[in-house]
């Protein structure tokens, strides 16, 4: 993988226009979860500190008709010089005279906020005439934005091909710590799968099983490969119609060296709710009336011997319905022995997509992974071997 970064690209005296994910969760007003800013501020601040002007573009929410004031970028302007710890500029458009004017009067090192790129209908379609007036704003592009590089979009991929372009710390890290886990990893490769459905995965699920040595499945599409076994899973979330898929998948694994590893045994109950009654039990004694919602001690305490044997390890999706209790705990216990490898030297970890980040946020250790990407869609489509266009337009330009 090869790509300019800024330690190869010059910016002082420059104009920079920096993508970056500002799609952050909004309510009444207040920023909920600023980790996707907070992540972006090393990258403004090393290109404002190099003698350039920092020019932000971005997407918010999903308008339909034009410019509206609930999608607007101005409302996280201020989340952004909280973060920054200086003044950030707004600008009430992302092409033409207002953007234009916005970028002229900003000084060298100041940062400028451009309004939502998703105003204009281009911006979806690549537009070309898009992407050559956000591109006549600036002298250089750096894409920060590895959450949104799974589209190919005027403001991710078309812009690239038109001005030098490098990728911001952020985009470096993320695709530094996924080449690190399935490009060229240290062996054996574990990967953790976990959610609720097989057919949301099944691309990545036949894209991993030849990639890594043993496969975890967790969650309710565990459910649908027990099923595909002939073990009755009573009321449990699970996909009778994916059967064939899992079969296909359990014999592609076996064909290609990865060891498939299912729940032995889970938490059962009754009733999905926090607090219900449940008990333990092996995955074979599942009741008629029952649902598995979560793997048993057993099963944590058997994946706790085949991890020990992991150098790598890829986490995407939990084991169980960590978001109620007592149905966290084989999540938070899986999560904390991938922590404790990690920080012991034994294991690169990486995680993302999806419920990931939570999980383990609430299992208290994502601080503790190695790498934990801010990315949904994109972390996914790069686990299911696809081809990014915003990455690709960086590396075509490298």
């Amino acid at each position: 993988m090869r790509f300019q970064t800024l330690d190869t690209i010059s910016v002082a005296g420059k104009t920079v226009l920096v993508r970056a994910d500002l799609n952050v969760p909004v309510a009444d007003g207040q920023v909920t979860d600023t980790t996707r800013i907070d992540r972006l501020v090393p990258t403004l601040k090393e290109i404002a500190a190099k003698g350039a002007k920092v020019v932000v573009m971005s997407h918010f929410g999903r308008p339909k008709n034009g410019p509206d004031t609930k999608n607007s970028l101005r409302q996280v302007v201020p989340w952004v010089e909280k973060a920054l710890g200086a003044p950030v500029a707004f600008a009430e458009d992302c092409v033409g005279e207002k953007a234009a004017a916005a970028i002229a009067a900003l000084p060298v090192g100041g940062v400028l906020i451009l309004e939502n790129t998703r105003f204009h209908a281009g911006e979806e379609k690549n537009d070309v005439e898009l992407a050559k007036a956000m591109a006549a704003l600036g002298d250089v592009y750096v894409n920060d934005a590895f959450s949104s590089a799974h589209r190919a979009h005027a403001s991710t991929e078309g812009i690239a091909h038109l001005i030098p372009s490098a990728a911001g710390r952020l985009m470096q890290a993320e695709l530094e710590a996924l080449a690190k886990a399935l490009a060229a990893p240290e062996r054996p490769v574990a990967a953790v799968v976990g959610g609720a459905k097989i057919s949301t995965k099944l691309e990545l699920l036949l894209n991993m099983v030849s990639k890594v040595d043993m496969l975890v499945l967790g969650g309710g599409m565990a459910n649908t490969f027990l099923f595909a076994k002939g073990v009755s899973v009573g009321k449990s979330l699970c996909e009778a119609d994916m059967a064939d898929q899992a079969r296909a998948i359990m014999a592609k694994a076996e064909s290609s060296g990865c060891e498939l590893l299912l729940p032995v045994d889970g938490m059962m109950t009754k009733e999905f709710k926090a607090g219900a009654a449940h008990r333990l039990a092996d995955v074979t004694a599942i009741a008629a009336d029952e649902m598995m919602l979560d793997v048993g001690p057993k099963t944590v305490a058997f994946l706790s011997v085949k991890l020990q044997e992991a150098k790598t390890l890829v986490w995407n999706g939990p084991m169980g319905a960590f978001e109620i209790h007592p149905f966290d705990s084989g999540t938070n216990a899986v999560a904390r022995l991938v922590a404790g490898l990690t920080q012991q030297g034994r294991l690169l970890s990486v995680a993302g997509g999806g419920d990931t980040v939570a999980a383990l946020e609430h299992a208290g250790v994502a601080a503790q992974f190695s790498y934990v990407s801010t990315a949904g869609g994109a972390f996914l489509e790069w686990l299911e071997g696809k081809t990014l266009p915003g990455v690709a337009a960086l590396e075509r330009h490298a």
